[in-house]
C-alpha cells in the first residue's frame, strides 16, 4: 500500500512532508496530477473555492479534473463538492456549490456505471464515488 499526495501549492507539499515525512509508502508531489497510475485517486475539498471564476469556467476546471482522476485510477475514484442544496444563506460568492445530479450524470455516462452519490451527512456537500468494476 502507499500514498502519494498531490498538491499545486509548494508550500502545502512543504507542510505535508514536514508533518507526515517521506518513505516507501508515502510521497508528496508539487505537480497538477500523479506522476503514474493509482488505485484510486481521492479529491476532498478542491473543488469548493472558485475564487474570481465564473460557474460555467469553474465547472470545467472539476470536468477536467475528475477526467484526470478516470485517467490515473486503476479501480476508481471519489471527490466531494458543495451542493446546490445548501442553505441561502449559507452560500458564499467565492465558493462553487455544484449541482449532485449533474455530477452524477457526468461520471455515470462517461466513466462507469458502478457510480455512488452520498448526500446524506451532515455537510452542505456531497461525494461521488465511481468504482471502475463491482
Amino acid at each position: 500500500l502507499g500514498y502519494t499526495g498531490i498538491d499545486i501549492s509548494t508550500e502545502m507539499v512543504e507542510a505535508a512532508r514536514m508533518t507526515h515525512g517521506e518513505n516507501d509508502a508515502r510521497r508528496f508531489l508539487n505537480a497538477d496530477r500523479p506522476d503514474r497510475p493509482h488505485d484510486w485517486c481521492v479529491a476532498s475539498g478542491i473543488f469548493n473555492v472558485r475564487l474570481e471564476r465564473d460557474d460555467a469556467s469553474w465547472l470545467q476546471v472539476i470536468f477536467d479534473i475528475i477526467d484526470l482522476m478516470d485517467a490515473y485510477s486503476t479501480q476508481g475514484f471519489a471527490f466531494n463538492a458543495l451542493t446546490s442544496y445548501a442553505d441561502i444563506d449559507k452560500k458564499r460568492d467565492y465558493l462553487y456549490y455544484a449541482s449532485p445530479e449533474d455530477l452524477f450524470a457526468r461520471c455515470k455516462s462517461r466513466y462507469s456505471r458502478f457510480v455512488t452519490l452520498v448526500h446524506d451527512y451532515d455537510l452542505y456537500e456531497f461525494t461521488i464515488i465511481v468504482r471502475k468494476s463491482p
